[in-house]
């Protein structure tokens, strides 16, 4: 088992935002790149095969949110994925807020 503050050499804070709900995708960078030896990172950039929130990335990884906030910073900044979106606005409606806690909710329970 390895702790989750060797994945992130002790950081606690992304240099990037990464809010829960932001969508993740991944960039021909992260689909070219070989991850082997790298299964925890090979891990989140497959979960972002698809556009994928924060909380589901999580999720797929098995790894604490804080954790995955930090590599997800680290491979935004490489180039290996991309913010598409974050889903919610000051103008997002109660149904899309809705929406994202359950999702948000669903990704957390099955970490």
């Amino acid at each position: 088992m390895v702790r989750p503050y060797a994945l992130t050499s002790g950081r606690t804070r992304s240099s990037v935002d990464l809010p829960v709900e932001a969508i993740i995708e991944q960039t021909d960078s992260g689909r070219e790149r070989d991850w082997n030896g790298q299964s925890q990172l090979g891990t989140i950039v497959a979960a972002c095969a698809s556009r994928t929130s924060v909380a589901e990335i999580s999720a797929a990884a098995k790894l604490p949110l804080g954790v995955v906030r930090v590599l997800l910073g680290d491979l935004v900044e490489q180039g290996h994925v991309r913010i598409a979106a974050t889903t919610l606005t000051d103008a997002s409606s109660r149904d899309v807020r809705q929406d994202l806690i359950e999702r948000t909710l669903r990704g957390l329970r099955a970490i």
